[in-house]
Order: C-alpha cells, then structure tokens, then sequence
C-alpha cells in the first residue's frame, strides 16, 4: 500500500466521521485514527521498525451520533495509559474471555487488564464509571509506560 491509497483513506474517514479504521492482509497491517484537533496525538499502537505497520492520525469530530439519537461528546474521552511497562493481557487465563470488549460499560474498580512485571501481576482497573470505546493494544503484547491501553467515555 503506497502514500496516495493511504491518504485515500484518511480521506475517506473524514468523509464518513469515522474516528477510527484498520485493515489486516496477512503480515500487513494498517491502523488510521482521528484524535481531537486540541488532543495531543499518542499513538495506541507501537511496533518494531520493519513490522508493516503505518500509522496516520487526523482529527476526530467533537460530536458523533451513536445508536441514531444520542450525541457523545469526545471532549469528554478519557485516556487510560498504562502506569508501567509491561505486557498486557486481556482475559484471566489465555482462551477465556476478556475482562471487557469494546462498548461495554465499566464500573470504577473493575479489572480491565492484567499487566506482567517482572513475573508479577499487576491487575489494571477502571479509574472511573464510563463506557470501553477502544481497546488500543492487542493481548500479550508489551505495553511502555503512559502508552494509551483503553478510551473510555
């Protein structure tokens, strides 16, 4: 995939007020997300230089429909990034089901991820009430310190 089908589709989000969009062929993969003009722009997903990933931002609109009559209001997103580094995993035990998915409300306390370090588990929890709008890291995968793990509104 070259620059112009790349910004293509950045185009193409714009147009259709999509906040985020990923496509996966095989080894290739390819994550687009529009952040707030006013939000600093932190990348949810890191990888190693040479791993097919690319990576474009663009701003998100302040209000965007949900279910037809409701208005969310993006100011209002909440980052939740990780405290330490370590690696994520997002279900109890590998083949359960995860702790949350995307679109479910959470409640403060509720465990949303575990985080490994140093053969410690760390559970990480929801900080306040709200709803899991993405899921910004993948399970088993190694997460930096401040890195976005989780939007929540």
């Amino acid at each position: 995939m070259d620059v112009k089908e790349i910004q293509e589709l950045a185009k193409l989000m714009e147009e259709r007020r999509l906040s985020s969009l990923e496509i996966v062929d095989g080894e290739f993969r390819l994550r687009l997300n529009r952040e707030p003009a006013n939000t600093p722009v932190v990348p949810c997903e890191t990888r190693p230089a040479g791993a097919g990933a690319a990576t474009a931002s663009l701003p998100v609109p302040v209000a965007e429909t949900i279910d037809g009559d409701a208005v969310a209001d993006f100011n209002e997103l909440t980052e939740l990034k990780s405290p330490m580094v370590g690696t994520v995993y997002l279900s109890p035990t590998p083949g359960e089901k995860p702790f949350v998915q995307v679109g479910d409300r959470v409640k403060k306390g509720q465990v949303l991820c575990i985080l490994e370090a140093m053969k410690l588990m760390n559970e990480y929890t929801a900080p306040q009430d709200g709803k899991i709008v993405d899921i910004c890291v993948t399970d088993g995968q190694l997460a930096e310190y401040g890195q976005c793990l989780f939007k929540i509104y």
